[in-house]
């Protein structure tokens, strides 16, 4: 337990959440005035509001008080930059689930008897849901984006091949465990103090402030941890917290809003489904001699982050290959759908999808194996290592990692054998394929990327770390405990993390874009640097003291220790030092901070280096599909992935496999169906499939690749969180290599994602009528 630098603690709440002692925002205990905040959501997507009447609902007992959206005392707005999400309808509703009405109530079965005692008269306008109706209504959200590099025209007219393609690829719903939750406590002179479960604090702090007419030191917002976040509490977690603190201010008592599952599924946002078109040029060698594609997603009813989310799919439109000549262009459409939203891989995967089917068609047209293609187009270490955006590929591991899993895969072997397999079955086949991912680090809106902390040391050598970051079981806090104890050299018995809080670490980022390691790892490294570099000339004082003749030239905090390099048996303990500064007046608290540097990117010129380095992945993944029913099933994935040198092996590997299983779901059953009059269809997990145990590999290997230490980030390590999940890609291209087989690889399949049982079926279908 005290050498810091090789033993891996479990995940620092993992006692507790087997034991169901993890505290949640609904198991904060209050007094006994607590109440319940329920929402009154529009039933109708696009529609005049005529007229309302609450006074039927405000005579039930229980009922404390009903807020429309005049009795918002500052700001109407959820949104704090681009002010078009409204926090409660006016005159108009743009989505069902928009918040109309909020109660305040003595529990929940009485919140939802006063709602259905509302009147509200509507006048029906046009809705648009999809893509194709907001593209001929010329509905979008922004102007266009354009990014390119070469002549991608010429370079495309003068190809010795040419392929034309389309491809739709699909919501995803978040599925956190913990549905969207704020507790909200009224203080004195207005103040107020948030409990929420989101991935943005100090955002939720800014936009409750707004709301109630205060500035930023009047709002408190903590989050101890959430269950599950996923993109889905970067932004959207603030509209319940508002709501909640709105009934509190009004109220002056304790207020509860929590979601159940079908109202958190129904008014949230999604994954950005993307229609993308594309037209690819390559040689008789599958070289790729240019590539000309228009991504083109759905925002949902407002901004929210989808113009991010476009350019990060824009940025990622390459994948892991080197395109001379390429240009993407990006735009996003306006619909009456609840506003879609962050989602691990925040367009990333949308981007990569498309680059992936095109390299399977060119090589189903050349009669080649798909992954020969890929790496014939991999970007290159000296030359042909430059993006379509202008950033150089520095510290590639493509090849690294090709060789490696190839072998470890027996891919090729594996390769031959399926085409046996499935020249002699006509029911049962079998597909293959490897896929890569190069994903970039950093959030693309520069300024984004910072981050604060703030140590304390007590004066009996225990620690509390605060920082920006949220924990939403993904081991943030866990990491930042590896960090701190390496730091100060001390046991991570003798440290704690704190709940994140607005008041002790302000103006933090999300915890998002891979990056909550990097930048609040950084940011303790930083205020733990300031307290070492107090203590050490009194540690030179305390080890003078006990031999006059130790050399002092350099001071070394170790196992709960403090020494000199050239003396070590001479030492005195963490505990002591502390004890000593504090009767020596020493402080014993820093503050912390990071900034990552050199990020930028000119959108005019569609030229910059948006991210401070890249992380990379590889899969090979098997797959059987029973071509009768359309099910299928994952017969093995070997992952290798780039952690460059991991903080905890343990975690990330965790990491690593839960969200490539996220992303299998995203790729094969979980399909999101709306009505004619948007309502959504399957909102609640017996009809919205996520993947079960059921689903895993039966045979189910993720390495870490070795000696791959990164020298842009914290220890050396890499981002985790999003860069597994488009690894799952290798899943539904190995369906789509099963179908092809159907037509022994001659014709190429209808394909989407997700290939659910529907689509895979209609696809083999249509394969069939074709020979």
């Amino acid at each position: 337990m005290n050498n810091s630098e090789t033993i891996f603690l479990p995940h620092e709440s993992a006692i507790s959440h087997v034991t169901g002692e993890a505290s949640y925002v609904s198991d904060i205990q209050l007094r006994n005035n607590l109440l319940w905040g329920q929402v009154y959501f529009s039933p109708v997507a696009h529609a005049t509001i005529k007229s309302y009447e609450l006074t039927e609902a405000l005579k039930i007992d229980g009922i404390v008080d009903i807020l429309d959206f005049t009795r918002i005392p500052g700001i109407n707005q959820l949104n704090t930059h681009m002010h078009d999400e409204p926090c409660l309808a006016g005159d108009k509703v743009t989505f069902i689930g928009q918040a109309i009405f909020l109660i305040a109530a003595k529990d929940r079965e009485t919140a939802l008897k006063a709602a259905k005692k509302i009147h509200i008269e509507f006048e029906q306008l046009e809705a648009i849901f999809t893509i194709e109706n907001a593209m001929a209504k010329r509905n979008n959200l922004a102007p266009s984006r354009r990014i390119e590099t070469g002549n991608p025209d010429k370079a495309l007219e003068s190809s010795k091949y040419r392929l034309k393609g389309r491809l739709e690829t699909g919501a995803q719903e978040h599925w956190y465990l913990e549905t969207q939750s704020a507790l909200c406590v009224p203080g004195e002179n207005r103040n107020m103090t948030v409990f929420a479960s989101t991935q943005n604090p100090s955002e939720t702090q800014n936009v409750v402030a707004e709301v109630l007419g205060l500035q930023s030191n009047q709002v408190i917002c903590e989050v101890k941890r959430m269950g599950g976040g996923f993109g889905g509490k970067e932004t959207q977690a603030n509209p319940i917290a508002v709501w909640a603190a709105l009934l509190a201010d009004a109220t002056r008592q304790p207020v509860l809003m929590q979601l159940s599952r079908d109202e958190d599924q129904k008014i949230t946002g999604k994954r950005h489904p993307f229609l993308s078109k594309y037209e690819i040029g390559f040689d008789e060698n599958g070289i790729i001699t240019a590539y000309i594609v228009d991504l083109h997603g759905n925002s949902g009813s407002s901004f929210d982050l989808s113009i991010p989310i476009l350019e990060r799919a824009m940025y990622h439109a390459d994948n892991s290959y080197f395109i001379e000549n390429m240009r993407v262009t990006g735009t996003m459409w306006k619909t009456n759908l609840p506003s879609n939203t962050a989602f691990r891989g925040f367009g990333g995967p949308q981007g990569m999808a498309v680059i992936e089917n095109a390299i399977d068609s060119i090589a189903r047209f050349l009669k080649k194996d798909a992954a020969e293609i890929r790496f014939k187009n991999f970007y290159q270490t000296q030359t042909k290592n430059l993006t379509h955006y202008g950033q150089l590929v520095n510290n590639n591991r493509l090849s690294r990692l090709w060789d490696q899993l190839i072998k470890s895969s027996d891919y090729f072997e594996r390769r031959k054998e399926i085409e046996k397999f499935n020249h002699s079955n006509n029911l049962i086949k079998k597909g293959l394929a490897l896929t890569p991912v190069k994903f970039g680090i950093s959030f693309t809106t520069a300024f984004l990327n910072q981050a604060g902390a703030l140590v304390l040391v007590y004066k009996d050598g225990s620690v509390m770390v605060n920082h920006g970051g949220t924990e939403m079981g993904q081991g943030l806090h866990t990491k930042i405990l590896h960090i701190a104890a390496k730091e100060l050299g001390i046991s991570k018995d003798n440290i704690i993390i704190s709940p994140t809080n607005t008041s002790k670490v302000p103006n933090s980022s999300a915890t998002a874009a891979s990056s909550g390691t990097d930048l609040n790892g950084m940011a303790v490294k930083d205020a733990i640097r300031t307290i070492k570099k107090r203590l050490k000339p009194l540690a030179i004082k305390m080890l003078s003291k006990m031999n006059p003749t130790v050399n002092t030239g350099r001071i070394i905090f170790k196992n709960d220790r403090i020494y000199s390099k050239s003396n070590p048996e001479i030492s005195i303990s963490f505990a002591e030092l502390a004890k000593q500064a504090h009767l020596e007046q020493i402080s014993l608290s820093a503050t912390g901070y990071y900034g990552t540097p050199n990020i930028y990117f000119d959108r005019e010129k569609g030229k910059g280096k948006p991210f401070h380095y890249y992380a990379f992945g590889m899969a090979v993944s098997e797959v059987e599909l029973d071509i009768l029913t359309g099910n299928t099933r994952i017969i093995r994935t070997d992952i290798l992935h780039d952690a460059g040198k991991s903080i905890h092996p343990e975690i990330d590997k965790g990491q690593i496999m839960g969200a490539f299983m996220q992303g299998v779901g995203w790729c094969t059953t979980e399909v999101i169906r709306w009505d004619a009059k948007g309502n959504l269809l399957n909102c609640s997990p017996d009809t919205y499939k996520i993947p079960g145990i059921g689903d895993f590999p039966l045979n189910y290997k993720a390495e870490l690749l070795k000696n791959a230490n990164n020298p842009n980030a914290i220890h050396q390590s890499k981002a985790i969180g999003e860069p597994p999940f488009m690894l799952a890609l290798s899943v539904w291209l190995a369906i789509k290599d099963a179908i092809s087989s159907v037509a022994d690889h001659t014709k190429e399949p209808d394909f989407s994602l997700p290939a659910s049982k529907e689509v895979v079926l209609l696809s083999i279908k249509k394969l069939k009528e074709s020979l």
